[in-house]
């Protein structure tokens, strides 16, 4: 079996959003929307602005020490270098068949959003698991926020958290070559 995939990465585009809006606004978390008001849109907070439930499931912790490609050594040490990524309970049991990306458009964010008047707006997008990482990830449950409140804090991660483009995490398979045409190397 092998190891259990991170559940979450970021764009760097995210990623450079996320700390502009850090240092405007302090320390960050994000919740995915369930598709209310604002959709179904990654929405980003101060940290605590959100009420987290004890069911609610923590996705991830975007590092924002990090560039493209790089591995973390350690959990963030400061809030300000941790972005927690909430999911409801109920929701996750939708969604745990996929990586979440968190990605960055133009556009005017949700009005609840820390992003809204900056002129871009996250997104979420997503890649469904292989058979193997879902394997790998049934022994690796997420933690819930009753967890998290009582101080447990999720595994180091061993890959990058932060891809270049979405289309690294989530690549949009090429479609099928017509009937007698070989496809281009």
């Amino acid at each position: 079996m092998s190891a259990a995939p991170p559940r979450l990465v970021a764009t760097v585009g995210a990623a450079a959003l996320l700390r502009r809006l850090r240092d405007v606004h302090g320390a960050l978390m994000m919740h995915q929307s369930g598709g209310c008001c604002d959709g179904s849109s990654p929405m980003c907070y101060p940290l605590g602005e959100f009420i987290v439930g004890d069911r609610d499931v923590l996705v991830g912790l975007l590092d924002l020490r990090l560039a493209v490609g790089e591995v973390p050594a350690s959990l963030p040490s400061a809030d300000l270098d941790a972005v927690p990524v909430w999911i409801s309970g109920s929701q996750f049991q939708t969604w745990k068949h996929t990586q979440l990306v968190i990605d960055v458009v133009p556009g005017r964010g949700g009005g609840f959003s820390l992003e809204a008047p900056e002129g871009w707006r996250f997104l979420s997008r997503a890649r469904a698991f292989t058979a193997a990482e879902n394997e790998a990830l049934d022994s690796a449950p997420p933690l819930v926020g009753a967890e998290y409140a009582a101080g447990a804090r999720p595994p180091v991660p061993d890959a990058a958290q932060v891809v270049a483009e979405a289309a690294d995490a989530c690549p949009v398979p090429a479609p099928p070559a017509p009937s007698g045409q070989k496809t281009p190397l």
